[in-house]
């Protein structure tokens, strides 16, 4: 597809817009036939031009003002090694909850977020799986030595209290 920088940003947008998943850098850069990088540089341009686009493990969201799936959401502060994160997430999907984002405060940068969005298994594992193919990749908790909060979402308040019941008894729970 060869389009203008302009058009393409454009087209990028509509897509974003209309898309029900996330759409991956490398997917969109495929689909117009640009580099990784330009596309990167084409969601900043969006993004200062006052869109709504946010980043996820998953790939590129238009964020919308609809309500998300989950009624409640609680933050929560937990602590434990970068070897315990695939068991934390998986207490947190498997008891009906999604990890909505993680949040570390660090010295320098203060609050530093990243976007989750998990929700299944599924998700944990290919989240997990770009930690383990590069080397130099590493979650954001090791910049504290293992202390983050985790934004929770659920469709109730019984399962937001199951998930921090869950994490407590796996000792990952800071209260």
């Amino acid at each position: 597809m060869d389009l203008s920088a302009e058009a393409r940003r454009n087209s990028i947008l509509k897509e974003l817009i209309e898309a029900d998943d996330p759409k991956s850098a490398s997917s969109l850069a495929a689909a117009y036939s640009v580099s990784r990088q330009i596309i990167v540089g084409d969601i900043a341009i969006l993004r200062a031009s006052g869109h709504d686009i946010l980043a996820t493990p998953k790939g590129y969201i238009y964020d919308s003002v609809e309500t998300p799936d989950h009624k409640y959401e609680e933050l929560i502060a937990c602590n434990h090694t970068a070897d315990d994160m695939r068991e934390e997430l998986y207490t947190i999907v498997d008891n009906g909850a999604t990890a909505i984002d993680v949040t570390v405060e660090h010295l320098v940068y203060g609050q530093l977020s990243g976007n989750l969005d998990l929700s299944s298994r599924y998700d944990v594992d290919t989240f997990i799986s770009k930690f383990d193919e590069a080397e130099d990749i590493v979650p954001m908790s090791v910049l504290t030595q293992g202390a983050h909060l985790h934004r929770i979402g659920a469709s109730s308040k019984t399962v937001l209290e199951r998930v921090k019941s869950a994490l407590k008894e796996k000792g990952f729970l800071i209260e």
